[in-house]
């Protein structure tokens, strides 16, 4: 792992826009329902990771976790030796193009390890962000999965769920970040959709359109905390809220502590 950490550290600081994150802290995180909007693939490169309400998923240095899209997971990220570095990326559903999906396992996760194999693919996919248009993306992502299949973690491809309503209208929200603008009656027209329709559909998915804002504001709030040095007033409005302290007091109320308070995790004292 340490090529691998070692490549991640080169690039972490460059802005510009990348087909994964880099979460880092040298301090302990414990975090509250998290939102996994996609599924998700999280390499822990150093340090410990545990989720679950009681910590029932522990990943160590080395290994890697694959989760299903869900609304809300506790994290707990441990540092190591003053560091804790994970590796993300995001998979969408055209990334499961081709392969054949087992929806018999009911998994909602797959913990393994990270072979030298995946280490120098995951190194590749890194790397190749630098150099390789937007486009070329998803067929990195298409690589990744299909070594995990070829090392024999087919369940990996059971954990895309049914594409539903709540994502696209989720996916609106971030790819716009209009969390002012987009309006109900501008999400129909996109939907092609009645407002009554929408609702209903939405109800049979057990959430709402205000249910999927708040969780997409505060998912990106979450990620550009992790990932950003801006400063939080200016995440706060990029997410759409025009109180500061307002902010705070959602983040806290969704994740267990204040956007300070996750800052303070990332700096030394």
């Amino acid at each position: 792992m340490t090529n691998l950490l070692s490549r991640v550290k080169n690039i972490i600081n460059e802005e510009r826009e990348r087909p994964f994150a880099v979460y880092t802290s040298i301090k302990e995180q414990k975090l509250l329902n998290v939102p996994i909007a996609k599924p998700l693939l999280i390499v822990v490169l150093n340090g410990d990771k545990e989720l679950g309400v009681d910590k029932e998923l522990i990943c160590h240095s080395g290994d890697f976790i694959f989760l299903s899209n869900s609304p809300a997971i506790n994290m707990r990220n441990i540092p190591k030796d003053k560091e804790y570095f994970a590796l993300l990326i995001e998979f969408d559903y055209q990334d499961f193009n081709g392969f054949q999906i087992n929806g018999s396992n009911k998994k909602d996760y797959f913990i393994g390890k990270t072979t030298p194999t995946l280490e120098k693919c995951l190194q590749q996919f890194i790397e190749a962000s630098l150099w390789a248009p937007k486009q070329m993306w998803s067929l990195r992502k298409r690589e990744i999965l299909s070594l995990l299949s070829h090392m024999g973690h087919r369940e990996i491809l059971s954990l895309l769920g049914s594409h539903q309503i709540k994502d696209r209208l989720h996916k609106m929200f971030i790819d716009c970040q209009g969390f002012h603008e987009l309006t109900i009656e501008h999400i129909c027209k996109q939907l092609a959709m009645s407002e009554s329709t929408l609702r209903r559909k939405l109800k049979l998915e057990a959430t709402s359109v205000q249910e999927i804002k708040d969780q997409a504001r505060l998912g990106l709030a979450l990620h550009l905390l992790q990932t950003t040095l801006n400063p939080i007033g200016v995440i706060a409005d990029q997410c759409g809220y025009q109180s500061q302290s307002r902010f705070a007091e959602r983040f806290k109320r969704r994740f267990g502590l204040t956007p300070s308070e996750l800052r303070k995790t990332k700096m030394t004292d």
